[in-house]
């Protein structure tokens, strides 16, 4: 099998078209260099370059070999700049947007406790439901929820996080706690507009696989803090991501009603413009969010 070294060796010399540049790259000599590509072809069984006194030519397999060689070369060269920023002092400023679903509760604690830990870095969030355009309006991160269309942009997912159904004990106390997802019909459930799937569609899990129940309630809102205010306030029954209330349904504020039997999860990622590599700040940034919301992923 060929080593992976040989591989990223390989690569080096087809995107310099030297030996002796290689070799000067690595502190080796053309000797060393030459030897190491032809035991990757003896390995390969299969020549991958043409030497002549005057320039290499890569072979019709040496092309095939270098197009999966460099992603072995870009993923060593990823691996490594990942962490090299790691304990070293970062500075500097981030443009952030961030949906309100997802930004006013964990969010907003993660990146206010990054800036603490870096005190040289500032973070500007911004918190709003529209998808804005990261080159346009200049930001340098985005936190998404759901899917992603846009290929001219990185992401990088940070959880799933499940919804749920959930109401105040005192909408409980007054008017009982359904039993099945059918009881909501008579329920006055509260809708979050923001959703592709439907305010009034609720997804469920079922026998034969997920259902979706039709619902009514006499309040709708876009905006993902109302609709928790709502919820506490004990006026209806909330369809959410767990993210949104897990603080509430940890502090015993709101019950969730179904909690394995409803089947849609929210989608979470960390989004920046297609470069070759991320900001070390980003990079950190992103980590650090991620970090915090693995920590409590028990609850979402």
């Amino acid at each position: 099998m060929a080593k992976t070294d040989d591989l990223i060796l390989f690569a080096q010399v087809v995107e310099c078209g030297s030996f002796s540049k290689v070799a000067e790259l690595n502190s080796l000599t053309n000797s060393v260099v030459s030897k190491r590509i032809a035991r990757l072809e003896e390995d390969l069984g299969v020549q991958l370059l043409y030497r002549t006194t005057r320039k290499l030519t890569v072979s019709e397999a040496g092309k095939v070999l270098y197009q999966g060689a460099k992603n072995v070369k870009q993923a060593a060269i990823e691996a490594v700049d990942a962490v090299s920023g790691y304990g070293e002092k970062v500075s500097g400023h981030v443009k952030m947007s961030v949906p309100t679903i997802s930004g006013d509760l964990l969010l907003a604690d993660a990146v206010a406790e990054f800036c603490t830990l870096h005190p040289g870095m500032t973070v500007d969030m911004s918190l709003n439901n529209r998808f804005v355009d990261l080159v346009e309006d200049g930001y340098d991160l985005v936190i998404r929820t759901g899917y992603l269309e846009d290929s001219s942009l990185i992401a990088r997912h940070i959880l799933d996080s499940q919804w749920v159904i959930c109401a105040a004990p005192s909408y409980i106390g007054r008017l009982g706690r359904p039993m099945e997802p059918e009881d909501l019909v008579n329920h006055n459930c509260l809708q979050y507009a923001y959703q592709t799937t439907g305010a009034a569609e609720w997804q469920f899990i079922g026998e034969q696989g997920n259902y979706i129940l039709h619902v009514k309630g006499n309040f709708s809102t876009d905006n993902a803090t109302a609709l928790r205010k709502a919820a506490l306030g004990g006026y209806g029954i909330a369809y959410v991501p767990r993210c949104l209330v897990y603080h509430d349904l940890i502090d015993g504020k709101l019950l969730d009603l179904f909690p394995d039997k409803v089947g849609k999860k929210l989608g979470i990622y960390a989004v920046y413009p297609y470069t070759r590599q991320p900001s070390q700040k980003i990079r950190l940034l992103i980590e650090h969010i991620r970090n915090r919301y693995l920590s409590m992923s028990q609850f979402f």
